[in-house]
């Protein structure tokens, strides 16, 4: 049967994600939906542009932008944007587009990755079950007039947290489960498992609560949460 597959915050591990498609193995029937956060931080954000583009040729595949593509957009508008982007960690992203001088630059990224980053990447995603977004949603409002600042930036919070309005299950990436595992909610799933750190790049198959996961090392496991 088709399966609908969220992926979390990838930030530049390549090797990780590399390595969790592997196990994985999506079919052509298959939806993969990323959640966001594909740079910054990790050593190879070129490389996961790259493949999150070559595998949109081959699969169907949702992307959403996280608030580390809209800081890397943001770079192109001027100094203080670009610093503040740099900050928190555009230095590393730079670092992956490097040229034969071992300088990365703006100038170095190619006009496929920002087409990517502005016109095909997306800020929410709806099936008749979910609601995928980056960060968060705000209980009270439809998706249409979320705000941005809740799409991309606003963290999940147990003590907080109230499910959507529709009543369908969110799920979301950018609040950072340093332990490992997905977090459960009422109606609501983070899967940003800290891929960057010494923590793992996970896919929940959102309709069976089963999930992989892998480390940049080559680490793999599996698990379970209730749905």
């Amino acid at each position: 049967m088709a399966r609908t597959l969220a992926i979390g915050d990838i930030h530049g591990c390549r090797a990780a994600l590399d390595t969790l498609l592997g196990v994985v193995q999506p079919g052509r029937t298959d939806q993969l939906v990323f959640l966001g956060d594909y740079v910054d931080r990790g050593p190879d954000s070129k490389g996961v542009l790259d493949r999150l583009i070559e595998l949109r040729r081959q699969s169907e595949v949702v992307c959403l932008r996280g608030n580390h593509e809209i800081m890397m957009l943001g770079a192109r508008l001027g100094r203080d944007d670009c610093r503040f982007w740099i900050a928190c960690g555009g230095a590393e992203a730079l670092e992956s587009y490097a040229g034969p001088d071992g300088v990365g630059t703006l100038e170095e990224i190619p006009y496929d990755h920002w087409h990517f980053l502005q016109r095909v990447c997306v800020d929410w995603y709806e099936t008749d079950t979910h609601i995928f977004v980056h960060a968060n949603l705000h209980p009270d409002k439809p998706l249409n007039e979320q705000p941005s600042d809740w799409l991309h930036w606003q963290p999940i919070s147990e003590q907080w947290h109230r499910p959507h309005c529709s009543g369908k299950t969110m799920v979301c990436g950018h609040t950072q489960q340093r332990e490992g595992v997905p977090l459960r909610l009422m109606k609501a799933v983070c899967i940003d498992t800290w891929a960057y750190g010494d923590g793992w790049l996970t896919c929940l198959d959102v309709e069976t609560g089963e999930y992989w996961q892998a480390t940049e090392l080559g680490q793999t496991r599996t698990g379970q949460i209730p749905i």
